[in-house]
């Protein structure tokens, strides 16, 4: 009985081995893999890191530039980098609603004088905010402040749709800026820029006098 139990614990002992051996070799491959994701990460990093927008030689999208301009008035600028534009364009928006504004304020005081003028009821007379000092109008001068009322009335509403159209002008400047301006920054223009003016001979084929076959001139050439 003794020679069947030493095999037996002799093979536990040898299964034991093996199974340690193998946690072994899964924690070494464990740390190998670790040890690649660490090194992966920190190469798709170094990649993003290397990736970052160069924006000495970044140039906008027209297209993008346009839809920008058209949603939101001044975006179009702000996507170009054309930061010095934005008071020009937002100045002229203010500048036209404020205008728009007060022509309409005027025209719409304007225009309810004039009614009251014309309805003779001496409950309305809203008019009179328009008089100078101690003048009251009479029966005398009645049709006199009727016309002038309403050429009033009709020169502030002229200047408020003037107003309007200016408005939609400003609008559709800052669009098409910014898409011209994005366009053009597409182009690639060499750094040698120079013009050149040398003497030349021209040949003229057409004379049959070997003198006057060539003559002088100036050559002109543009480098670009």
């Amino acid at each position: 009985m003794l020679a069947t139990g030493m095999p037996c614990h002799g093979a536990e002992e040898q299964t034991d081995s093996i199974v340690s051996v193998t946690d072994s070799i899964t924690k070494e491959i464990y740390k190998a893999d670790s040890t690649v994701t660490v090194m992966t990460v920190a190469k798709d990093s170094a990649v993003v890191k290397k990736m970052k927008r160069d924006w000495a030689k970044w140039s906008p999208d027209p297209k993008r530039a346009l839809w920008l301009a058209i949603v939101l008035p001044g975006a179009g600028q702000i996507y170009n980098r054309k930061y010095w534009k934005l008071p020009i364009v937002y100045g002229g928006f203010v500048g036209c609603i404020y205008a728009m504004r007060w022509n309409n304020q005027m025209y719409r005081d304007y225009s309810q004088a004039y009614m009251d003028l014309m309805d003779n009821d001496p409950n309305t007379q809203s008019y009179n905010q328009f008089l100078h000092l101690g003048n009251k109008i009479t029966e005398e001068n009645k049709s006199r402040y009727e016309n002038l009322f309403k050429r009033r009335k009709d020169y502030y509403r002229k200047y408020r749709d003037l107003s309007i159209f200016a408005l939609i002008g400003v609008y559709a400047l800052s669009v098409i800026d910014a898409y011209v301006d994005a366009s053009l920054s597409q182009f690639d223009i060499s750094e040698d820029l120079s013009l050149k003016i040398e003497p030349s001979v021209i040949n003229n084929r057409s004379s049959l006098n070997p003198i006057k076959s060539s003559s002088l001139g100036v050559q002109c050439s543009l480098n670009f």
